[in-house]
């Protein structure tokens, strides 16, 4: 016997009208908006794994029986970090294979240069940036498989193994700050290695971001699955009475939802595949992507949709046990829907749990987005829970009728409630997490100072002299001094050599690097950037994160409680109707609503934040930073943001309100 599921389905959907089509099309924007945002995130952590990996072959990777010597050196140039990778053949070694991005091994005095840094050559003077290099009359290109991005700067030179660049002093071991940024090594091929320290966080900073973003998106999921939820109650409690098994009508709102989901899945999909040139221009970390690496592939593109529609589809079923058990009290909107203290002890056994695993303060970051998990499906549990309570307790006290509508709506639906606040609410977690973010040394007492590391003290002298007069010769206003071993107020930190304090800004410094070059043990001149490369590599991607993470966040949970208000408009016609007939003034209905959103969000959204200024605290603690306690006018900016988005997106849906109740007797029959 064939089952009428499809085609009643199908008859319930034509015959909703323009009402249940308008649900449709908000469930599936809805569903559009949570599949693109999550792809975009998605590809921004695999592709920034990619991009590590293009970074690898620069760092030396020792041989047994290797065949040339490689070393990398970091140089700055508008404050941007310039690789410069020197490579020389062995004699009488086998032929090195090329690097990745170069057709062949480069020959003594070759330079090839990434496009970024060939284009820049053309702009700058030769002073300032060119004459760091041979002189050559044409450079070679390092092609894309060489390259992190198409903004990086990367120079491949070809050199004499005797050449002062290719020794140990120059790349290794000279300066404190060579780590990361220096290295030398025998090698026999480019596969090894470990990316550069300027793509190893990326990753992991995306990653974070894709955690924060996870449950708004989830929420927002929910808020479309229950569009027209109590329409949908009344007509299934209907069905229900009149003869339909619960496996009908979850069979039938599971079709519908699943294909409402489905299709606003795939227009995301689709929009997340025509933007990826657009999106491939957002910068992050080095620069912007090869529009290659954000594909995220077939299998992560099909599992976004499924997972997206899946979300909305369980959020439409889970609504059905009520209708499914005690039809008749649907029908008659005789339930209030309690919430059970258990949440409360979920919640606390949560917090516990989270207290004692960081109390160490000993968490890798893998654990520490485990515990960020954890506290969000603990929120998620809570929040209800203090709804409920909340509205109890306004009803009590209330002494003005929309108060009192507000307290009644709170307590006979938190679950409601909640979900049109929980975007935000959570939201306000990542806000708190990021206002404090972590600092590091920005290397400001070494502004203006140019290191030359030499061999020895004795060769410092000599080099100070011959300082003074390329300097003089290039025109820099400089003040040459000899670095002392117990001086560690300048760059060198004890290290032999000599620094020169340049007058004149950026522009003067980069010609004063460029100027001594072929100064010292070989070791490449630098700056106040390379000094503080280290900690603002970090900060500047959780900041970068941080932006793109609040400003997601605050749009999908804006799009959320638009969505949700727009919803619990449509589904208490009814009761906006009676109380319209009962002589209640529309100004007093759209104060409750406001009310009603206003009292959880201001209890539950302080709470998530301070939770949020709590694990920046851990994550700072972890990295041995401090707290940015100016982080709180950012963190009062970003909650005042979010309120007035809240209330931006209730106040849309206030011609709804007046729509709905323009005809009192008809939206109450």
């Amino acid at each position: 016997m064939r089952s009428p599921v499809l085609p009643l389905t199908w008859h319930l959907a034509r015959s909703s009208g323009r009402r249940g089509l308008q649900s449709h099309l908000l469930a599936a924007g809805a569903a559009a908006v949570g599949a693109f945002v999550l792809l975009v995130m998605v590809a921004a952590t695999l592709g920034s794994g990619e991009r590590a990996d293009h970074t690898a072959w620069r760092t030396p990777e020792p041989a047994e029986h290797g065949t040339a010597v490689q070393a990398l050196a970091t140089t700055y140039v508008r404050h941007q970090p310039l690789a410069v990778v020197s490579l020389a053949q062995l004699p009488g070694r086998a032929a090195t294979e090329a690097p990745p991005g170069l057709t062949a091994f480069p020959k003594r005095g070759e330079v090839y240069l990434s496009p970024a840094l060939a284009k820049l050559l053309r702009e700058l003077p030769a002073n300032r940036l060119a004459d760091r290099f041979p002189k050559r009359a044409h450079y070679g290109t390092i092609g894309a498989a060489g390259l992190a991005s198409p903004d990086e700067l990367v120079a491949v030179v070809g050199r004499a193994p005797g050449d002062p660049a290719m020794s140990r002093s120059a790349a290794q071991d000279a300066s404190w700050f060579d780590e990361g940024q220096a290295a030398r090594a025998v090698v026999s091929g480019f596969s090894g290695g470990k990316p550069t320290m300027f793509t190893a966080f990326d990753q992991g900073a995306a990653l974070l971001g894709v955690v924060l973003l996870a449950m708004p998106v989830v929420v927002l999921a929910s808020a479309a699955g229950r569009l027209g939820a109590a329409r949908r109650e009344q007509r299934l409690a209907a069905l229900r009475l009149a003869g339909a098994t619960p496996r009908q009508i979850i069979a039938m709102t599971a079709v519908e939802a699943t294909a409402v989901g489905a299709a606003g899945a795939v227009t995301g999909a689709l929009a997340y595949g025509a933007l990826l040139p657009v999106l491939a221009e957002v910068p992050y970390g080095v620069g912007g992507w090869y529009t290659g690496q954000l594909w995220v592939g077939a299998a992560w593109l099909a599992g976004i949709v499924l997972a997206v529609t899946a979300l909305i589809t369980i959020s439409a079923v889970s609504m059905l046990r009520q209708v499914a058990t005690a039809p008749l009290g649907v029908a008659q909107q005789a339930n209030p829907r309690r919430t059970r203290m258990i949440r409360l002890v979920l919640f606390v056994a949560a917090l516990g749990y989270i207290w004692v695993s960081t109390g160490g303060g000993q968490l890798k970051p893998r654990d520490l987005l485990v515990l960020l998990l954890i506290f969000y499906g603990a929120f998620w549990l809570f929040g209800p829970w203090v709804v409920d309570r909340l509205g109890r307790i306004a009803g009590r006290f209330a002494r003005r009728p929309a108060t009192l509508l507000a307290a009644r709506r709170l307590s006979d639906d938190p679950r409601g409630a909640w979900r049109t606040v929980s975007g935000l609410v959570l939201a306000g977690f990542a806000a708190g997490f990021f206002s404090v973010s972590m600092l590091g040394s920005d290397g400001a007492q070494y502004r203006d100072q140019v290191a030359v590391i030499t061999e020895s003290p004795v060769a410092a002298r000599h080099a100070a002299a011959e300082s003074r007069t390329l300097l003089d010769r290039a025109g820099v206003t400089a003040t040459v001094t000899v670095g002392r071993e117990d001086d560690y107020d300048n760059l060198l930190g004890g290290s032999p050599g000599v620094v020169a304090r340049v007058s004149g800004g950026t522009g003067q410094i980069e010609k004063a690097v460029t100027a001594l070059a072929s100064v010292g043990s070989g070791h490449v001149p630098y700056t106040q950037d390379y000094a503080s490369a280290s900690d603002r590599t970090v900060t500047d991607r959780i900041a970068q994160v941080s932006t793109a993470t609040l400003a997601l966040s605050f749009v999908v949970a804006t799009a959320s409680a638009g969505l949700t208000a727009a919803a619990n408009v449509l589904d208490r016609r009814r009761i906006y109707g009676l109380l319209r007939l009962a002589g209640t003034p529309l100004k007093v209905l759209d104060r409750a609503r406001v009310r009603e959103t206003v009292l959880p969000l201001v209890v539950l959204a302080g709470g998530t934040a301070a939770m949020g200024v709590y694990g920046s605290y851990q994550l700072n603690k972890l990295a041995g930073a401090t707290i940015n306690t100016t982080g709180a006018v950012r963190l009062a900016v970003c909650v005042a943001v979010g309120a007035l988005a809240m209330l931006a997106a209730i106040g849309a849906s206030r011609p709804l309100l007046r729509k709905v109740t323009a005809d009192p007797a008809r939206a109450a029959d």
